[in-house]
């Protein structure tokens, strides 16, 4: 028998950029990094646009038009940007991914022409996958519009959707061409969606930098109100953590278990689940950080004062921490919640990896969970949902505390 060993090691690289108003006609961002690998050649695009962003901003759809009309050296118009719905309901009907692949076949999209996704994470998500399977990849350029789009999802380099009632069942890895970050489209956005969002800024955080960390508690009343200074910084601080990682990480495409940037995601994927996707995103990952910061504690991991920083950081960013469907249970009388950790351990490929924190700053693997533990932890959210709703509070504590 004769066997070969081949080795293959290919190189990706992509710009994320940090604008404002990225549709100004003077505003060269987009024209370049479409143009960046060939200046002088015209550049065929096909624009996905989130249709709540063209809802929130009646003048976007105008704006395209007229941005490519300035900058019609470099980019050609293949039809008019396609609107597809927001929100997690285009990642649940598989429909729309098809209906996509379909416009690039009909329009002639080829591997040199491009997808500008417009739209929140759900639509990144959904768009840059259908770019993934056309052709085996159209060049796929995100122009993200939720915070949690712009400091996390949109500047990562997986796609997918949502099948059997799995988060991201079908989906691919491949990296986008660009990325642009336009803090404007931060006022399309409603006061709940701006705070669900920053939940992956603190996720971060707590596991890679104290020091970032420390700024969000400092400015967690600012970041609550929304303020534009204090969420650009967060936003472009978060981005460039991910990013970080996904560099020095040693596994972008996941091929091995761990997944420190999912911390708290096995039970936000069962919560988005339980409650229909009533949660978002952001809302669900809030959770799912608070019980396993409440997890960690009761198993003697945490010290109880730095748990309790991180589920205050959270508090006063306008996170909530408890969600009454914690508490459904399946018909043998088990937490349905808890099905998600198996779920995750087949998501990872057999093996269970858990990221838990050892201090703020610094998150560590565990390959097993006790489900004792997160009943009592969930138990310990239900009581300080109902301190607070009394005004009195209700601080984590250790097991026994």
């Amino acid at each position: 028998m004769s066997e070969f060993l081949q080795q293959i090691r290919v190189d990706f690289g992509f710009p994320v950029c940090f604008t404002q108003d990225v549709f100004a006609p003077d505003n060269p961002v987009l024209a370049r990094v479409v143009a960046r690998l060939e200046p002088h050649k015209l550049h065929q695009a096909l624009f996905v646009v989130d249709q709540g962003v063209a809802d929130a901003a009646p003048a976007l759809i105008p704006s395209i038009h007229a941005y490519c009309e300035t900058h019609r050296d470099t980019l050609k118009l293949l039809g008019p940007p396609l609107l597809v719905p927001g929100g997690e309901a285009v990642k649940n009907d598989v429909a729309h991914v098809l209906d996509l692949v379909e416009h690039v076949n009909r329009l002639g999209i080829d591997r040199h022409s491009y997808l500008v996704v417009v739209g929140g994470g759900a639509v990144l998500d959904m768009a840059c996958f259908a770019a993934a399977i056309s052709h085996r990849g159209v060049r796929c350029v995100r122009l993200p519009t939720t915070v949690l789009s712009q400091d996390d999802s949109g500047v990562g380099v997986k796609s997918g959707i949502n099948l059997f009632g799995k988060k991201n069942f079908m989906g691919a890895f491949m990296p986008p061409f660009a990325v642009v970050n336009d803090i404007k489209f931060m006022d399309t956005l409603p006061k709940r969606d701006k705070i669900a969002g920053l939940s992956e800024a603190v996720k971060v955080a707590v596991i890679r930098d104290a020091a970032f960390f420390r700024y969000l508690e400092t400015h967690a009343a600012r970041l609550a109100k929304g303020e534009v200074d204090a969420l650009a910084y967060t936003i472009r601080r978060s981005a460039e953590l991910h990013m970080e990682h996904m560099r020095t990480g040693g596994d972008p495409f996941e091929m091995g278990s761990a997944r420190p940037l999912d911390y708290g995601h096995w039970t936000a994927h069962k919560m988005e689940a339980i409650t229909h996707h009533r949660l978002r995103h952001g809302e669900a990952v809030a959770m799912g950080m608070a019980l396993d910061t409440v997890y960690a504690v009761k198993r003697g991991l945490l010290k109880p004062e730095a748990g309790e920083r991180v589920l205050k950081v959270m508090e006063a960013i306008g996170l909530s921490l408890w969600d009454e469907e914690y508490l459904t249970r399946d018909g043998s009388g088990e937490l349905v919640v808890l099905q998600g950790l198996r779920e995750f351990r087949e998501h990872l490929g057999g093996e269970l990896h858990i990221t838990l924190l050892r201090e703020i700053g610094q998150g560590f693997e565990v390959t097993e969970m006790d489900e004792a533990t997160i009943v009592d932890a969930i138990h310990a959210l239900q009581a300080r949902a109902d301190g607070w709703g009394n005004g009195r509070g209700a601080p984590v504590a250790a097991a026994g505390g």
